[in-house]
């Protein structure tokens, strides 16, 4: 069984804080075997993430969190970049045609752009995985109606920290039963429903940490745009 980390973000994401290098020392000094650095609609630091990974002892999963026309959806193991802004069933397409996997995240905290009160259910049940323990979890009650939603279809399931700061990295582990340590291996596990999930709440002033440091960054961003 390999320990994952699913859900991570870089200081390449408007609401993320520190480079992939240290997101990759957390992951490593946590005992993980592999994590997928995941922005916002950005590539470019996780493909970095997953050329360093080996050097950290992990196994790099290269990937993006998109923003679909209906909310964020995770992908893992791409080659490329993927298009923002469509629709969700369109986005799982380009996910898979960009040699990759499509896991949603969060589906039913709209407040954090979940998807699900979006979509269908069959249009979410179409995903490959569903993200049934956040860490950033409020009551929980998000992450109980993504499980139950899960076991009642017989969908794989996966964790993820959600970390926009490096020491929340490890959070949330989806734990792998792969037939080898690679990449390819780990992502045939998730498709195939071999996996389970462990997790920690993320402290409440950790949450609130990044939340605020998200604000200001996206204050920051904004006001570059106009001068």
């Amino acid at each position: 069984m390999l320990s994952v980390e699913l859900h991570t973000h870089s200081s390449h994401s408007y609401d993320g804080r520190d480079p992939v290098e240290m997101l990759l020392e957390q992951a490593a000094a946590v005992g993980l075997d592999a994590i997928a650095v995941t922005d916002h609609d950005e590539y470019e630091a996780s493909a970095r993430a997953a050329e360093l990974a080996p050097d950290y002892g992990l196994i790099g999963i290269p990937g993006m969190e998109v923003t679909s026309a209906a909310g964020h959806v995770l992908a893992l193991g791409i080659r490329e970049p993927v298009p923002i802004g469509r629709p969700f069933t369109e986005t799982l397409d380009a996910i898979r045609d960009a040699g990759g996997i499509a896991v949603v995240p969060h589906p039913f905290q709209g407040s954090r752009s979940g998807v699900a009160p979006h979509v269908t259910d069959a249009e979410l049940a179409s995903a490959d995985a569903i993200e049934v323990y956040n860490s950033r979890l409020l009551t929980g009650r998000a992450n109980r109606k993504a499980e139950s939603f899960a076991r009642e279809r017989g969908l794989p399931m996966t964790a993820g920290s959600d970390a926009h700061i490096a020491e929340m990295v490890g959070q949330a582990v989806t734990r792998v039963d792969a037939e080898r340590a690679d990449l390819d291996a780990i992502l045939d596990a998730i498709r195939d429903g071999r996996t389970s999930v462990e997790g920690r709440r993320t402290p409440w002033h950790v949450s609130f940490r990044q939340a605020a440091g998200g604000a200001k960054r996206r204050v920051k961003n904004r006001l570059r745009e106009f001068f």
